[in-house]
């Protein structure tokens, strides 16, 4: 039994539980409160007839000194009694008004003959109810003895309890009843976010665009609900944020698989329409098999190629333990000078202005694959201009960093592309043929390439002007 009640409890609602709660609560406050008050009032009530009792008494002393008994009647319902005393009897004194059952008046008579202060008693007489007794000394081996009924006493303590309990009950029902409707309200922002989080549940978290529509809102609640408000809604951001990542993710890895399927379909078809070639025309003369023989390892290198990059953008998003980069202490003047070199000997349409100090920019670099960057920088401002298009690399170094920049003064790359200019088999120019074009995965290997140093490379210009700017941390100047 007791274990369904507490079942059910904590099936209840915590608005409920806690209105259930306070009421008990409330309860056992009223029940001490009406214990005491009660016991303080019949402590009160019979202090008072007790006094009562002890001026009577006064009177009737001296009335049982002048005539031996108490002749003046006594109050209605009360009774008197005269008692000789002397060692341990004690005889009644006639006439005198007691009731049938007077044996507790003549024990406290025998008390009183051995004690030297006044005594007061309740007793409950048969026939009769609750009495108080007081006995005192008239003169000495006679005893007073005088019994007041109680009940007056006993129905005004249960007059006092009857208040109490219909007071105490009707304050119980209004406490738990408006006490309910108060922790309803308070507890109505915590329903508001339980609302909210089962709209989220319900919410398809698959979809890849969709933010989360919903928010906690509200200021009631106190600073702790507050607190729990902020801390929910955040928890949204946080969710929103890692939704939109997790969707942009996927959208980059599909249009990723799709743009490698692409490219590397090309070569893949090239490969198989020249080795159908050999297949069907094995007579053909020596010179027409070389020249296939040559496409075919010119297919074959630009698919390794291609491969080469993309493994190398998977070991830098991977993050390996073990890097893909051996650092040394690199002279970045002298590479930049050879990276030059190399461009204008084989791009000797385009005439290009080095600009370097005199003095050595040293830098703690991979210098293979900053070499490899500058190349892609250099190669896609020869790709992507018209032949005659002067191309500048401009070197500067502080203390803590080295600064290289590729500018050209070709068409430029109108602003629509520029934020997308760095992503994988992204082509401003979509009609460009593979051939002249590239695979579009040059500038996103220098991107990432310059991340793993530490750096950054950034796209600047206007119509008629390109500038790739490449910052990279310096040891020394």
């Amino acid at each position: 039994m007791i274990r369904r009640l507490w079942r059910a409890y904590r099936g209840l609602r915590l608005g409920t539980r806690l209105a259930l709660g306070l009421g008990v609560l409330s309860l056992v406050v009223f029940a001490v409160v009406g214990t005491v008050l009660t016991a303080y009032m019949r402590d009160y009530l019979e202090r008072q007839l007790a006094d009562q009792m002890k001026l009577v008494q006064v009177v009737q002393s001296k009335d049982a000194a002048a005539h031996g008994t108490v002749q003046r009647k006594p109050y209605y319902g009360w009774y008197t009694a005269v008692y000789d005393v002397s060692g341990g009897s004690a005889d009644l004194r006639t006439p005198a008004e007691v009731p049938a059952d007077s044996r507790s008046l003549t024990e406290l008579a025998r008390t009183m003959a051995r004690s030297e202060k006044d005594i007061t008693r309740t007793v409950r007489i048969g026939g009769h109810g609750p009495y108080l007794l007081r006995a005192c000394a008239v003169e000495p081996g006679v005893v007073l003895v005088s019994a007041a009924p109680m009940g007056d006493v006993e129905d005004t303590v249960d007059q006092l309890v009857t208040v109490q309990v219909i007071v105490f009950g009707l304050a119980l029902a209004a406490l738990v009843v408006f006490g309910r409707r108060m922790l309803r309200r308070g507890l109505k922002p915590l329903s508001d976010m339980a609302s909210t989080a089962h709209g989220i549940a319900s919410h398809d978290l698959t979809e890849s665009a969709a933010r989360l529509p919903l928010r906690a809102d509200g200021r009631d609640g106190g600073q702790e609900v507050a607190e729990l408000r902020t801390a929910f809604n955040t928890m949204l951001e946080h969710i929103d944020a890692s939704l939109a990542v997790r969707a942009e993710a996927e959208q980059r890895l599909r249009r990723f698989v799709a743009d490698a399927s692409h490219e590397l379909r090309t070569p893949l078809m090239s490969v198989r329409g020249y080795a159908d070639l050999f297949q069907y025309a094995a007579a053909n003369e020596p010179a027409e098999r070389e020249r296939h023989l040559a496409r075919l390892r010119a297919e074959a290198a630009r698919m390794g190629g291609l491969l080469d990059d993309l493994l190398l953008l998977a070991r830098l998003d991977a993050d390996e333990v073990e890097a893909p980069l051996r650092r040394e202490d690199t002279d970045l003047t002298e590479l930049v000078r050879q990276a030059a070199d190399a461009f204008r000997a084989g791009h000797p349409g385009h005439p290009l202005t080095l600009r370097a100090g005199p003095a050595a920019v040293r830098a703690h670099l991979d210098p293979q694959r900053v070499r490899q960057v500058l190349d892609n920088l250099l190669t896609n401002a020869a790709v992507h201009t018209p032949p005659g298009t002067a191309v500048s690399v401009t070197l500067s170094g502080t203390p803590e960093a080295a600064r290289v920049s590729v500018a050209d003064t070709g068409p430029g790359i109108p602003a629509a592309d520029r934020e997308r200019i760095f992503d994988r088999f992204y082509r401003v120019d979509k009609a460009r043929s593979r051939d002249r074009g590239g695979s579009g995965l040059g500038l996103s290997v220098a991107a990432s390439l310059v991340r793993a140093h530490g750096g950054t490379v950034e796209l600047t210009g206007e119509p008629g002007a390109t500038v790739f700017t490449v910052t990279l941390p310096a040891t020394g100047h």
